[in-house]
Formats: structure tokens, sequence, C-alpha cells
């Protein structure tokens, strides 16, 4: 295969109202059963970096505070990269089935971000007990719930 296509399935949506994932009407029967999941994986499209100067980056100077000086983008969650493809696991607070709205707490992507694909967080598939990370990192939170309170504004060095 040589050449594949990509369609979004849905828009991120960030207003007074809250966060949300607007799913296209197309798409709604694929919503189906989704209650009961209390987080979902949201893979979506960096859109704003989607052209040659940004897919073209390998590398990037010491992005985070203690990290080694060069580091390979696929040791970071930075938007410039090969193929702009992000990944959020999410908390899923409301679905409206009929609108196709997904009300979820947070998300680190733009307001009117393409969604690719949406996945049901499974800890038999998504969850590792003890994963292992460089020591340059090992000091950040163990999971989404610690992230939300932690200063990543002192491990970031942009």
């Amino acid at each position: 295969m040589s050449n594949f296509t990509v369609k979004p399935i849905g828009t991120v949506h960030i207003n007074e109202d809250g966060t949300f994932i607007e799913v296209h009407e197309q798409y709604l029967p694929a919503l189906q059963a989704l209650e009961g999941f209390s987080n979902i994986n949201i893979f979506w499209w960096f859109s704003d970096f989607d052209d040659d100067q940004s897919r073209s980056t390998l590398q990037a100077e010491q992005p985070y505070k203690g990290a080694p000086e060069v580091i390979g983008v696929f040791a970071t969650r930075s938007p410039l990269r090969p193929n702009p493809i992000a990944l959020t696991t999410v908390d899923v607070i409301h679905i409206d089935y009929e609108k196709g709205r997904i009300q979820i707490a947070f998300i680190d992507a733009n307001d009117n971000t393409p969604v690719i694909d949406i996945k049901p967080y499974t800890p038999s598939f998504d969850r590792v007990e003890t994963p292992g990370v460089p020591a340059w990192c090992s000091n950040w939170p163990n999971s989404t719930e610690e992230s939300a309170c932690f200063a990543w504004e002192e491990v970031f060095n942009f």
C-alpha cells in the first residue's frame, strides 16, 4: 500500500459551554454502546502543523528540562513530526447520541481540530502497571488525574 486516505470523523470544539467532540452525522451509529466507558482515546490531527517543514522535523532541541540536548520527535509529543497524528486519553462527562456530541473534561487540541478516530480506553489494552520512562521525565505525573494539577510550565523549555 503506497497511498491511503484518512478522513475526519468529527471536530474538537472548545467554548464557554465546555470541551466537546462533535461527531459528523454519518458516523453517529459508531457511537453505539460507548456509554459506560469513563475514558476514551481521541486520535486527532495536528492540523496547524500539517506542512512540509513541520513534517520534515525529526529532532528537537531539549524541549523538556533535564532531557537530552537533542531529542527525536518520536520521544516527544510534539506536533512537529512526519505524520501529525496526536493521541489524548480523555474523561467522558456526557454523550449526546442524537447530536453526536461527547462532552469531555479536557483535550490538548485547539478548537476546530479534526478528530480522526475514537477508541474506548480499556485497561487490558491501554494501561501499563509499571511503565518505564527515562530519568528526565520520571518525576512527571503517573496519571491523567494527577496531570491536571501538575505544574507543566516548570517542565517545558518553551
